[in-house]
């Protein structure tokens, strides 16, 4: 047989380059980030909200200590002036006693004076009496001013004389001018009266 070439045309093929995107990282991990962020972020407010809670709280209770401060120092003030004002009127009140002691004195030496007037006017000196004799009496008095009992606490060692002073002291009675005197004066002074007679004077 009669030989044949066999010629086989080539196919154009037509190609082209593809540029690759990179990959893209899991979007697992970018939530993952964002977690941790918005964890950071709340323990962040947290502890700015501690922060400030404690803060609001050393306030208060710096307020609450500075109030107490002021009221015990207030009650101290108060106590001072209480303890002053105590004084104050303990003082007055003494001087007041003072006072009443010294007018009560008074009164009493302006009716000593009547009761020793009226006993030297009663008092007959006997012819017995001397320079020197004296006797001491006690005489006791009621608020009428009735005398209730005489008693020698001295005696000037002579009977006359000593018998001269209790008659004076009976007839001088009774001392009607005690019956407008205070009671309490009467018992600080008259219940009890100690009269002196010698011939010189009289002293009460």
């Amino acid at each position: 047989s009669e030989s044949k070439d066999i010629v086989v045309q080539p196919k154009f093929i037509q190609a082209e380059l593809i540029q690759l995107k990179p990959k893209e990282k899991p979007k697992k991990k970018a939530s993952n980030s964002k977690a941790k962020e918005l964890a950071a972020k709340r323990r962040e407010a947290d502890r700015q909200k501690a922060a400030q809670k404690r803060l609001e709280q050393q306030r208060i209770s710096e307020q609450e200590a500075l109030r107490q401060k002021r009221e015990q120092r207030q009650r101290e003030l108060e106590q001072e002036r209480a303890r002053k004002q105590a004084a104050l009127d303990e003082k007055l009140r003494q001087e007041q006693a003072v006072e009443i002691a010294e007018q009560e004195k008074q009164s009493a030496s302006s009716y000593l004076q009547i009761i020793q007037g009226r006993l030297s006017q009663s008092w007959s000196r006997p012819p017995s009496a001397r320079l020197g004799m004296q006797t001491l009496i006690e005489l006791k008095l009621v608020p009428t001013g009735r005398i209730v009992g005489v008693k020698i606490l001295q005696s000037s060692g002579d009977v006359a004389f000593d018998r001269s002073v209790e008659q004076a002291a009976f007839k001088a009675a009774p001392f009607s001018e005690l019956q407008s005197m205070e009671p309490r004066i009467f018992e600080q002074y008259f219940r009890s009266v100690k009269v002196l007679f010698n011939p010189e004077d009289l002293r009460l």
